[in-house]
């Protein structure tokens, strides 16, 4: 058990702007939040199956970091270039997983 988080971001491309949107939001925020305590990196990627829908993946330290960043005052300033894309679709935009397993 690594104790690791993973918090994927689900998100959508609009019809007007496309994907160029949401890479251009991603890389934003990826570089506002470069050296943030307890995140060890994201990626964004674009499903090949669906066109335009895209997930981003970011790995933090571990759930207390996570939630020290979530809880604090930056996260929704930071996060907001990319409110927009979030995908709803399937209740949630996004998912907090535990890393509880890996080879």
């Amino acid at each position: 058990m690594t104790g690791t988080v993973r918090v994927l971001v689900h998100c959508r491309a609009p019809e007007e702007g496309g994907e160029d949107a949401v890479m251009s939001a991603y890389h934003a925020i990826s570089e506002r939040l470069a050296g943030t305590p307890g995140l060890l990196g994201n990626q964004l990627m674009r499903s090949v199956l669906a066109p335009g829908e895209f997930t981003v993946i970011s790995e933090w330290a571990g759930m207390t970091e996570f939630l020290a960043w979530e809880q604090g005052p930056d996260h929704r300033d930071a996060t907001a270039p990319l409110r927009p894309y979030q995908d709803h679709s399937r209740g949630r935009s996004f998912g907090v997983y535990e890393v509880v397993g890996a080879h």
